[in-house]
């Protein structure tokens, strides 16, 4: 056993690890009563907790009975038992004799709260000696480490989580995830969260029969039926409403559905990797994200740099998205890419990440006259599109959006904090946010805070 307090608690602007892994198994963590921060983790042999000091995790509450509880693995199950208490074991405020948990589960015995959590390792990959991967392309030590790692799980069946910025190219990294695994020649099924209307997705998702609802007029599959054989893709996942995610949870569990008003479960065999530019830890402290199937999704999980923060890798990929859209024009003859426009091009702050850069790129070529790419043309359409204010109309709403307000919380944010010098309580009081909000600003929009705040490349 291990006291969490005898930690080193990690500062809040320290980078959370760029991948993790979950090895199986579990841990018990006390997160409430006398014993808070003391663990056990879940073997292959069934743990006890209670008083008794043969226990595997000797609680110190005296409302906890001698041996009060007891947890083990039955195949892919956990199995939670009350041996017998005095006063009882209960999860959700409800007393059970024996129950099956996930991760997140919460047990309450006495005045003591467990906690069933999975096993998380940071993983740090190989580094790659390749640059791409597939459709992906990048010389920066985190894009090849990441590489390496999709080459590892591809093959496999884990579920994968994709964390980052809108335009990353979450997207791209889950086709290539599939096009790796052996599931290549089956479907790649993409199902955008936030893009379905609350009270279709669950039809959108699992199906439905004929006369279920107002305008099922014919039966109809889902897209999990669509993916059988191949991968899903669950993009913005963190749009996912409440109220379906339960129904998620099952599906992800036990591989199979229920169309909506059928009365029987279909199996699936599908991958899943979902995909969230949201901080869904975040979400779940506000309760508009389950916990549990946070951990069912987070199996893999994996980070990935905003361009920002790879300038190395501006270079690169100007050149192949130049190669890319050359081809396109007449001839096919590729453009040339002047020094003082790459240098434009890497001193940009690209807010819309890859995703602005291949588009501002497509323009120059398109908008090219010569042998060289138009760049004064092709940021200029982004200046006059979206007049003053950069919005881009040239983009889907929610991500004109997005990158909109990330635009202004990062300018707010880095003249507040220069103003008051770096003193987060200061700067909080005046903005009026919360100094832990602050801290996630400061971290996502990587303002240095032991500089002058200036973000790399300017």
């Amino acid at each position: 056993m291990r006291n969490l307090r005898d930690t080193n608690v990690t500062s809040l602007l320290d980078e959370a690890p760029a991948f993790t892994r979950q090895t199986g198994g579990g841990i018990f963590l006390v997160i409430k009563g006398p014993d808070r921060g003391e663990q056990v983790p879940l073997g292959e042999k069934p743990i006890y907790f209670g008083s008794a000091p043969t226990c595997d995790l000797v609680l110190s509450d005296k409302t906890v009975s001698r041996k009060h509880v007891s947890a083990q693995r039955e195949g892919d199950d956990v199995i939670v038992r009350d041996m017998g208490s005095t006063n009882g074991t209960f999860i959700g405020g409800s007393r059970f004799k024996e129950i099956t948990i996930g991760y997140g589960a919460e047990i309450k015995l006495g005045r003591t709260v467990l906690k069933f959590l999975p096993q998380e390792d940071a993983v740090e990959p190989k580094v790659s000696e390749r640059d791409n991967l597939g459709q992906l392309v990048g010389r920066d030590v985190r894009m090849k480490r990441m590489f390496a790692l999709l080459e590892d799980i591809a093959p496999n069946d884990a579920t994968v989580l994709i964390e980052g910025e809108t335009g990353t190219g979450k997207e791209l990294i889950a086709e290539e995830v599939h096009n790796h695994s052996r599931r290549k020649d089956g479907p790649f099924v993409v199902f955008d969260c936030g893009a379905i209307p609350r009270e279709l997705v669950e039809s959108a998702l699992f199906g439905h029969v004929k006369g279920s609802f107002t305008g099922a007029i014919t039966d109809r599959k889902g897209v999990f039926a669509e993916a059988h054989g191949g991968t899903i893709f669950l993009d913005e996942i963190g749009e996912m409403p409440i109220e379906m995610q339960p129904s998620l949870l099952r599906a992800l569990d036990k591989r199979t559905v229920r169309r909506v008003g059928a009365n029987t479960y279909d199996k699936v065999d599908v991958r899943v990797v979902a995909a969230t530019n949201r901080d869904l830890r975040e979400e779940i402290a506000k309760k508009a994200f389950r916990e549990d199937l946070y951990y069912r999704l987070a199996v893999i999980r994996v980070s990935v740099p905003p361009l920002r923060e790879r300038g190395s890798d501006i270079p690169l990929l100007v050149d192949h998205f130049v190669r890319t859209f050359s081809q396109l024009r007449p001839g096919g003859r590729p453009l040339l890419v002047t020094p003082e426009d790459m240098l434009r091009l890497q001193r940009h702050t690209w807010p819309g990440n890859v995703r602005e850069m291949r588009n501002v790129i497509e323009r120059a070529c398109v908008l090219a006259h010569g042998e060289s790419i138009n760049l004064d043309d092709a940021f200029a359409t982004d200046e006059t599109s979206g007049a003053q204010l950069g919005v881009r109309t040239d983009l889907p709403f929610k991500e004109a959006k997005g990158q909109l307000v990330e635009h202004f919380e990062r300018e707010y944010i880095l003249d507040l904090m220069r103003r008051h010098k770096m003193n987060l309580s200061a700067a909080a009081r005046e903005a009026q946010i919360d100094r832990k909000h602050l801290r996630e600003l400061i971290r996502k929009y990587n303002l240095d805070p032991r500089g002058d705040l200036m973000p790399e490349g300017e």
